[in-house]
């Protein structure tokens, strides 16, 4: 009964720690660069 036991938190232990360990992937891009009517202008020669 001990040894089970044992297995149970330490599977418990195992199942936590690797909860924590992994984030969320940050998949959204960065913002679009917003050009202003000068810069417009100026590259359309």
């Amino acid at each position: 009964m001990t040894a089970l036991s044992r297995l149970a938190l330490a599977g418990l232990f195992c199942l936590s720690l690797a909860a924590c360990a992994t984030q969320p992937i940050d998949t959204t891009p960065p913002p679009a660069k917003r050009l202003d009517a000068k810069t417009t202008l100026e590259g359309r020669r």
